[in-house]
C-alpha cells in the first residue's frame, strides 16, 4: 500500500473572512497523479496553497507530509516546503540569471555547498526535461515551453515527495502543454505525488489520473461511474 502524503477530513479553506471551500475530504498518496479541475475562482489554487501553508486551514483535520496543517508553526513551513516542488503558470524564473544559475540558486538556498555535487544534480534534472544543452541560456532566450521545462527541473531538484502544479499549461499552446503534462505524469510514475490544477479537461483523457472538482464552495472526487455517465 502506497503511503498517504496529504490527508484532509472535513476541512474548510478560507481567505480572510471568506470560506472558499468547505467539507473537503481527500487522501492523496505517493505515486498518484491528481487533477484539480473547476472554473476560475472555484478554489483550486486556494486548496493548493493550503498544502504548503500559504493559506490557513480553518477547521477539520489536515495533514501534509506528517505536519498538522491546523496547528503548523510558521517556522516549520520552510522545512515542509523543502519536501515539495512547485510549478506555476508564469514560470517564475529569475530573469537576471541563466538557466544553470536559476537552479543553482535553489540548491544553495536549501543548504547545498559542494559545487561539483550542485553541478551534477543540475545536469541530472535538466536531462530529465531534455534541456541539458540550455544551461547557459537566459530565460528571455527560451520559448514558453522551454521555460516551463526549466521550472519543472527546478521543482525536481530536491527529489520532492509532492509536486504541486498550478495551471502549468495555461500560457502554452496545445502541443507544448501536452509535453509538459506528459513530463509531470511521468514524475508520478517515478513515485512523486503530483497534484495539478487545470481548467483544461483535454488532458484527463490523454493522461489518466484521479480527478477532483472544485465548484460552488464544494469539493468532490469524480468517480469512474461519474465519468461513464458523462
Amino acid at each position: 500500500m502506497s503511503k498517504t502524503l496529504i490527508r484532509y477530513k472535513n476541512v474548510s479553506v478560507c481567505q480572510k473572512e471568506l470560506c472558499v471551500l468547505s467539507d473537503v475530504s481527500l487522501d492523496f498518496r505517493e505515486g498518484e497523479f491528481v487533477y484539480l479541475i473547476g472554473k476560475v475562482g472555484s478554489g483550486k489554487t486556494s486548496l493548493l496553497k493550503t498544502f504548503y501553508g500559504e493559506l490557513p486551514v480553518c477547521m477539520g483535520e489536515a495533514e501534509v507530509l506528517e505536519h498538522d496543517m491546523l496547528h503548523i508553526k510558521r517556522r516549520e513551513i520552510p522545512r515542509l516546503r523543502r519536501r515539495m516542488g512547485f510549478v506555476f503558470q508564469d514560470f517564475q524564473l529569475l530573469t537576471d540569471r541563466t538557466v544553470y544559475e536559476n537552479l543553482a540558486f535553489v540548491l544553495y538556498a536549501i543548504g547545498w555547498k559542494d559545487k561539483e555535487a550542485i553541478k551534477e544534480r543540475i545536469y541530472q534534472t535538466l536531462s530529465l526535461v531534455d534541456m541539458t544543452n540550455k544551461g547557459y541560456k537566459w530565460p528571455s532566450e527560451l520559448s514558453g515551453g522551454e521555460q516551463q521545462r526549466v521550472a519543472i527541473a527546478r521543482a525536481m531538484l530536491n527529489e520532492p515527495q509532492i509536486i504541486l502544479a498550478d495551471e502549468p499549461t495555461g500560457n502554452l499552446d496545445e502541443d507544448m502543454g501536452r509535453t509538459i503534462v506528459a513530463l509531470l505524469h511521468g514524475l508520478s510514475r517515478k513515485g512523486s505525488l503530483v497534484v495539478m490544477a487545470t481548467h483544461n479537461q483535454l488532458w484527463l483523457h490523454e493522461f489518466p489520473g484521479r480527478v477532483c472538482r472544485c465548484a460552488g464552495h464544494s469539493f468532490r472526487e469524480i468517480t469512474d461511474e461519474d465519468k461513464e455517465n458523462g
